[in-house]
């Protein structure tokens, strides 16, 4: 299975420390968020991850190219941000027509990917998608996820006011070949995949609940009870 990792951002919401590192860059314990990307999905059998760069891509150049598991990995310069949507739809092409895993690279998290295959594999009938979630503390800045007894989504509340809930979408995913498919024929280059593609899939997307760890490392605030919490093995 292959990977493509979202990296490219501005991490508008952590500055003053993204003027300098771009926020795929930030380190919790000394170690870059890309760093434990790398490393946990290399060492759990994904073959090759994609990563695309834009903001400060000199730096993230730099790290992976003296990272040891270097040749395990692509990156792709965007002139102009794309989207998470645009990016799948630029690069999904490079992921071989099988399922594949995409995440935001700018959240922490630990998870067993052999349980995420697992889980979508055994989806039902009709599903294109297996969702991450996760328990979230701040729900007003995350998108809630509704579901059903067969753990279909049903509804999906993006960055509301007063969410009805606190189950989260964790920006990581497992796609099947079809959903590039479905990007491909949208007519414009930049796409958000969480306003303008998971609403498309209600009903044909799954989720995966992680109970391991998982932090959207969106705020400064975030990034410090990461510190806090976060032990990696």
């Amino acid at each position: 299975m292959k990977a493509l990792l979202v990296a490219a951002g501005l991490g508008t919401r952590l500055r003053p420390i993204t003027y300098k590192i771009p926020k795929c860059l930030v380190p919790i314990h000394g170690k870059p968020l890309l760093g434990y990307w790398i490393e946990r999905l290399v060492e759990q059998g994904i073959e090759h991850i994609y990563i695309n760069t834009h903001y400060l891509a000199e730096a993230v150049e730099a790290y992976v190219g003296s990272h040891p598991l270097r040749n395990h990995i692509t990156l792709v310069y965007e002139e102009r941000l794309l989207g998470t949507g645009g990016t799948l739809k630029k690069l999904g092409a490079l992921l071989g027509g099988q399922a594949f895993l995409f995440a935001h690279a700018d959240n922490l998290t630990k998870f067993e990917l052999a349980s995420f295959i697992e889980a979508h594999q055994a989806r039902g009938e009709g599903v294109e998608i297996t969702m991450m979630t996760f328990l979230t503390d701040t729900p007003h800045a995350c998108g809630i996820v509704e579901w059903n007894q067969d753990r279909r989504v049903t509804a999906f509340y993006e960055k509301v006011v007063d969410p009805p809930g606190n189950h989260a979408n964790a920006a990581v995913y497992l796609l099947e070949p079809s959903v590039h498919h479905f990007l491909s024929l949208i007519p414009k280059e930049v796409i958000d995949f969480s306003t303008e593609v998971l609403p498309h899939y209600l009903h044909r997307m799954q989720v995966f609940s992680n109970s391991t760890y998982h932090r959207d490392i969106g705020s400064l605030k975030s990034l410090y009870l990461a510190e806090q919490e976060f032990a990696y093995d």
